[in-house]
């Protein structure tokens, strides 16, 4: 379809498009691991969608191809089949046109990369060729236009907008999801974030998802008054709640989202549809009030329909500043900190969490470390090897109550974001926490439930971003909290890591995300830091505390080096280890004593590995 034609039919006339697709197919087809896949197997069902929805009186529907992305369909093993899932979803939505007694646009649905984006640093080279694969094969089946949809951030859809645009002249919609505060996700403001998109090579900008009718509406209006270009609406029928293992939407009756329709219209609304939890029913009501228009048109008044229209997202905000965080950037109030800017050599202790709910041995071990005067802090590990131990957060503020600090170790494993964000928060005000170390944890497949899943839905980068944005008083999706937490955010590095190029990525990725300071793998000699550095190219731009471990004999030398992810020992190392006999721990000590004389001059502290978990002995290191 021509730009200009698609650009005149918009200027005659409102535009419907369809509703909800997974909802729909998980009634007719049950739970799928991938509803793009239906596309190969039960083709019948997404037709009898795409059928149902033109009967209500739809005149653009969308493909079956939301998700049907490289990244997305990677983790299921469909990673090859994205060709033959759009080109299938282009098909059968033309099937359904051709039955169909009216003329009918075909939007090709393309969604943002889901948990992908999260879990790595992807590169933006990436990303473009991921959006470019996918539309290249959607317009090569021959959609009309491309709809891009529930895009959480402006970074992301202009980069999939620049890739449609680097091969095709079809329209694009480019829609944001928002907030029920009114934001995207990276915090942009609708009128901020149409001005952007205004600028692109689109045909019309709009909003989907997330939000229902009552709150997309002064989205809408303030998308219109900016972007000076057509503006789509598509909101959900409400709030989900998950029944079992769905997740189900209100029962928001037809007549509500017809009301919808009328005011959507009078503010400026071209293209009108709904997303997730909507149904035919919503929008064979939505083609009756447009009906009503085009025969009868007129402005309704917000208070004389039966959506209460919130107007506080379209009052005037200076610069928006009312709504976005404060950046101020602030020194980490913790003792730790302190220490390492006043030039003082640290030094922590690592610790396990116990198995069982007895905390006695620990609170007795780290009272002799902390009495010797030798130890400044206990870092705690969270889920080492993916085995179940208590969690590191909740130890962490028994021993803070004790007068001890600690830098418990936090993973992305184990919860969602939502999570992650609440259990920071309440290690911040409850717990007394002020320092942690952010990582991304061992799979569960190495652990003692390898049966269960990681969440992964951010990396150890992505941790770091939500540490940093909650210092500044905002959650990960941009929203203002009241008050602000003021972590000394650690990360881990391994500077004997296989791959060193994409260990240096990731740790200067860390640093620009809010690293304040980082902690080694394990040390064995100042050749594996030697080599790190060369490669980094500078002195690294926070303080280092490197890790020391006193190994005790051959065999476990042998077996951390071949078994142990990150560890590294070096071949003189253990040559000493075995040459040692008998004496191998004295050997291993005597080891791990040199490392840390090294790192007193080269490292801003170090924290010391315990040998089998017996805490005191690391004493005999500080002698």
């Amino acid at each position: 379809m021509k730009i200009e034609d698609f650009d005149k039919r918009l200027a005659e006339r409102v535009l419907l498009a369809d509703g909800a697709m997974g909802s729909m197919l998980y009634e007719i087809a049950g739970p799928q691991r991938s509803f793009e896949e239906l596309n190969a197997t039960e083709a019948e069902a997404v037709f009898r969608v795409h059928k149902t929805y033109l009967e209500a009186g739809a005149r653009l529907i969308e493909t079956n191809s939301f998700g049907a992305n490289r990244l997305k369909l990677a983790p299921l093993g469909l990673a090859d089949r994205v060709v033959e899932f759009n080109h299938r979803a282009v098909k059968i939505a033309r099937e359904a046109r051709e039955a169909a007694s009216t003329d009918v646009l075909i939007a090709g649905s393309i969604g943002p990369l889901g948990a992908a984006r999260q879990v790595r640093r992807l590169d933006p080279a990436e990303v473009f060729d991921v959006f470019r694969e996918q539309a290249a094969a959607l317009e090569e089946r021959g959609v009309d236009l491309f709809l891009l949809e529930t895009f959480a951030d402006l970074e992301d859809l202009s980069t999939a907008i620049a890739a449609i645009r680097s091969f095709s002249r079809l329209p694009i919609v480019a829609q944001l999801t928002f907030s029920e505060e009114g934001t995207a996700f990276d915090g942009a403001l609708p009128a901020d974030a149409a001005r952007r998109l205004a600028a692109l090579p689109i045909q019309a900008v709009g909003a989907n998802c997330t939000i229902g009718p009552q709150r997309i509406l002064p989205v809408a209006r303030e998308l219109a008054a900016a972007a000076k270009l057509p503006v789509s609406a598509m909101p959900n029928a409400g709030f989900p709640k998950r029944v079992g293992d769905r997740v189900v939407y209100p029962k928001s009756s037809p007549e509500y989202f017809a009301q919808f329709a009328r005011e959507a219209a009078s503010v400026g609304v071209r293209i009108l549809g709904g997303c997730c939890g909507t149904t035919p029913e919503h929008i064979a009501a939505m083609a009756g009030a447009l009906r009503e228009l085009e025969t009868r048109p007129r402005s309704i008044p917000a208070d004389a329909i039966g959506i209460a229209v919130d107007d506080s997202l379209s009052a005037p905000v200076e610069n928006g500043a009312a709504r976005r965080p404060s950046l101020a950037e602030r020194e980490p109030e913790s003792r730790l900190w302190r220490k390492m800017n006043q030039g003082q050599f640290v030094v922590s202790v690592e610790i396990d969490p116990p198995k069982g709910t007895s905390l006695d041995r620990i609170f007795d071990q780290v009272a002799r470390l902390v009495e010797s005067g030798r130890v400044d802090a206990i870092d705690i590990n969270s889920g080492t090897l993916a085995r179940v131990g208590m969690d590191a957060l909740l130890v962490a503020g028994s021993l803070e109550a004790r007068g001890v600090e600690t830098i418990p170790h936090l993973t992305t494993r184990d919860m969602n974001i939502i999570g992650l964000q609440a259990t920071l928060l309440g290690a911040w005000s409850v717990s007394g926490v002020r320092n942690v170390l952010a990582i991304t944890g061992d799979p569960p497949s190495l652990g003692d439930h390898p049966e269960t899943s990681g969440v992964y839905e951010i990396d150890s980068i992505g941790l770091v971003q939500v540490l940093a944005r909650l210092n500044q008083g905002a959650d990960w999706a941009g929203k203002e909290l009241g008050g602000r937490t003021n972590f000394t955010i650690g990360v881990a590095l391994n500077p004997a890591a296989d791959d060193l190029d994409e260990e240096i990525r990731r740790f200067r990725a860390k640093i620009e995300a809010g690293a304040h300071f980082a902690m080694t793998q394990p040390l064995f000699g100042p050749a594996q830091w030697q080599k790190f550095l060369d490669r980094f190219g500078a002195k690294p731009p926070v303080p280092i505390l490197a890790g020391v471990w006193p190994l005790t004999s051959y065999r476990q030398a042998l077996r951390l080096n071949n078994e142990v992810p990150g560890i590294v020992i070096p071949r003189e190392i253990l040559k000493e280890l075995e040459t040692a006999g008998n004496a191998a721990r004295d050997c291993g000590f005597a080891v791990a004593r040199r490392v840390l004389d090294w790192a007193r001059a080269e490292f801003a502290g170090a924290y010391l590995i315990p040998p089998f978990k017996r805490y005191e002995e690391v004493l005999d290191l500080l002698v």
